[in-house]
């Protein structure tokens, strides 16, 4: 009798859990669904997209200030929504730090631009020799020059060698020439045709019984074969004694800069500064509103507020007034490691800085966002959630077969303005790192379990009654 018992209490039982397990099923299934998508309301900060091309892909270059805004500095929480609220497919990609210990500048070869005494301000009229690939072999005056009238107006730099764009340009001078040096610098593929680059500036000046230089010049990024360089001033151009280029690496994208931000002074000729989030710097430069302000400088840098300082570089900055016009060097090299403080330290016996922080601006590689357009636009792009986890797809899952040329011609997406919201206080939920949909998923497990309890207590109340 008890065993005849003891089998209808299993029977009643497991019919009971057969007919509970597809209730427990669904709310399974609607808890893992709600954790699984993304709404448009998980995150704090929209910006609407605007599209240029057909598609179906398209690449979008991420303001710095949408890594500022984003609650996660490996931009985790960064997706984009069509007009439905439906996330998109999407992939992020990065440049690599440029400024590295093992990048070696290529040394070229440099030509003399010759003008006579009457026509020092003309540009140069040349006559070339190259061989079959570009290469420069002689460069001449075009035109007769007597001897003694000839005015050295500049440089001709052979960087037909150089397939990669350019990143920076290294000069080393006589020494009788010191001082500021200050030049055009325009760029050519067939010594025919110059579009302008800008102008450069080096320096060498004795300075407290040492000698200080600032040989470097930063280049905007382009590929030419040859470039010219033209003094402002002919008389004042120097002997080269080398020259050489940096080139940036194939498919790098653009700095992207910050608006400028305040610090404050540790102590005398001290200053630092505080970057919203942890960031991989590559250049900085400073707000020198004083005029002929001089500084020699030392820049240190951390992750946080408890690693040691490391040294990042040493420069000279300054802001000088020469024949009406000033001259200006405000920027200095960072390494591309993650960094949130900053520290400048500068001799006074330049006269510094002043006596409060200048504002800063620093400079990033720039992040490519390419996504996958779905259904009905318009998309927009959304940022801000400290918990969700990385949705990015590999490039090569999203397109298949790309290239970099394949990259480059993709559709362009845009933002008509940056994504500005004012930092959100953290709650204790983010503070101590919960996540209230895994919360809300084990509830619903530990839910389950107490029914399927209860009602195996209920099964077993009434077989004893019975």
């Amino acid at each position: 009798m008890k065993r005849v018992r003891s089998v209808e209490l299993s029977r009643q039982f497991v019919i009971k859990a057969i007919l509970f397990m597809p209730l427990l099923g669904a709310l399974l299934c609607a808890a893992s669904l709600s954790q699984a998508e993304d709404l448009p309301d998980d995150f704090t900060v929209h910006a609407p997209l605007t599209l240029s091309g057909e598609g179906p892909w398209y690449r979008l270059e991420l303001p710095l200030g949408v890594q500022l805004n984003a609650r996660q500095s490996t931009l985790n929480d960064v997706r984009v929504f069509n007009a439905d609220g439906q996330a998109q497919p999407y992939a992020i990609t990065q440049s690599p730090p440029q400024r590295s210990v093992d990048q070696t500048p290529i040394a070229v070869k440099w030509f003399p631009l010759y003008n006579s005494d009457g026509a020092r301000e003309a540009e140069p009229k040349i006559r070339v020799e190259r061989t079959p690939n570009g290469t420069l072999v002689e460069v001449q005056p075009q035109g007769e020059i007597e001897a003694g009238e000839e005015i050295l107006r500049g440089w001709l730099l052979d960087t037909s060698a150089i397939n990669a764009p350019l990143d920076q340009l290294i000069l080393d001078w006589s020494s009788e020439r010191d001082g500021f040096q200050r030049f055009s610098i325009e760029a050519s593929d067939d010594l025919q045709h110059w579009q302008r680059w800008g102008d450069g500036q080096v320096a060498r000046l004795s300075f407290a019984e040492e000698l200080v230089e600032q040989r470097v010049v930063n280049l905007p990024g382009r590929s030419a074969r040859y470039l010219r360089l033209l003094w402002k001033s002919p008389l004042s151009a120097p002997t080269l004694n080398a020259v050489q280029l940096i080139s940036t690496q194939p498919g790098v994208l653009p700095l992207s800069w910050s608006p400028p931000i305040s610090g404050r002074t540790e102590k005398s000729g001290v200053y630092v500064w505080q970057l919203p989030v942890a960031l991989p710097l590559e250049r900085m430069k400073v707000d020198i509103t004083q005029p002929n302000s001089l500084a020699p400088a030392t820049l240190y840098g951390r992750r946080d507020s408890n690693a040691p300082w490391q040294l990042i570089d040493n420069g000279l900055l300054y802001r000088l007034s020469q024949n009406g016009q000033d001259v200006v060097q405000d920027e200095m090299e960072l390494s591309g490691n993650l960094v949130q403080q900053l520290k400048l330290e500068v001799d006074d016996r330049g006269g510094g800085l002043g006596k409060d922080a200048p504002a800063l601006s620093f400079a990033v590689r720039a992040t490519q966002l390419v996504f996958l357009g779905r259904s009905a636009p318009p998309y927009s792009l959304a940022v801000g959630n400290p918990t969700v986890k990385s949705a990015a797809l590999p490039l090569t899952t999203l397109i298949p077969g790309v290239s970099l040329e394949k990259l480059a011609t993709l559709s362009r997406a845009s933002m008509a303005s940056t994504p500005v919201a004012p930092a959100a206080p953290v709650t204790p939920a983010e503070a101590s790192g919960l996540d209230m949909k895994r919360i809300g998923l084990w509830a619903v497990l530990v839910i389950g379990v107490m029914l399927l309890a209860w009602m195996a207590l209920g099964t077993l109340r009434s077989s004893r009654a019975k």
